[in-house]
């Protein structure tokens, strides 16, 4: 059975690198220019393992009481997991202890609890400012995220922070709003934010944004990062 999955995650697999290589030629871009990022939730450590044995090196996980055993059990495997979603003040430890970059960064008492256990753990956790397309000013978006007014002050306290390193923006397409269906405009409006947080902080060149249905408009606007997980695992198991 491990062989027959092995083999169908190499199948897909392939098969989403030859639509990230297509986008990247249609945009003119090299096809290094693109990370892939796998979506592991609600798939076992053993896909994880296949993954990495297939050479996949980044992974992501959006709630913590599934990522932190997974990534336990995966911890001889050299890999960087992302932790994408929503992020509870009261899992920042766990996550603090395995997760390489919090993709979901979107409030100052998120950025001072990540830094406290960031230092307690000795290490150093990448952040990306997670920016909601659909809200309005001040407000949070219905997925998580900070308005593009608060971008700035938010990557202010990151990059202020112990522990902490501001490594880019992250986006959900959004479901309302005016980037509602127009997906290539909204990862387009997310590299005028990154272009501007650059100027401030040039290390902070990661743009994380495009999934399994909409990848290459987000290379068609410059992402650097996609995060696919349906595309390579198949449709998800309900989570009971």
């Amino acid at each position: 059975m491990t062989d027959d999955r092995k083999t169908q995650l190499a199948e897909n697999l392939d098969r989403v690198e030859e639509r990230i290589s297509a986008a990247c030629a249609r945009a003119g871009r090299a096809r290094d220019e693109v990370t892939l990022i796998v979506v592991t939730k609600t798939y076992p450590a053993s896909d994880v393992r296949l993954l990495a044995e297939l050479g996949v090196r980044q992974v992501a996980e959006n709630r913590d009481q599934e990522a932190a055993p997974k990534a336990a059990e995966c911890a001889d495997v050299p890999l960087t997991w992302h932790f994408v979603g929503q992020l509870q003040t009261n899992k920042v430890r766990s996550v603090a202890g395995y997760a390489g970059i919090v993709q979901s960064v979107d409030r100052a008492r998120l950025v001072t609890a990540l830094s406290k256990e960031a230092v307690r753990a000795g290490r150093e956790l990448g952040c990306l400012i997670q920016v909601a397309l659909d809200a309005e000013a001040g407000e949070r978006g219905e997925r998580g995220g900070v308005a593009p007014d608060g971008v700035e002050a938010l990557a202010e306290a990151v990059a202020g922070a112990q522990g902490l390193r501001l490594d880019g923006v992250m986006t959900v397409a959004p479901l309302a709003g005016p980037y509602a269906g127009r997906e290539l405009a909204a990862f387009e409006r997310l590299m005028e934010i990154s272009s501007d947080l650059r100027a401030a902080h040039p290390a902070a060149t990661m743009v994380s944004a495009g999934m399994s249905a909409d990848l290459e408009e987000a290379v068609a606007a410059g992402a650097t990062h996609v995060r696919v997980g349906t595309a390579v695992l198949g449709v998800r198991p309900r989570l009971r």
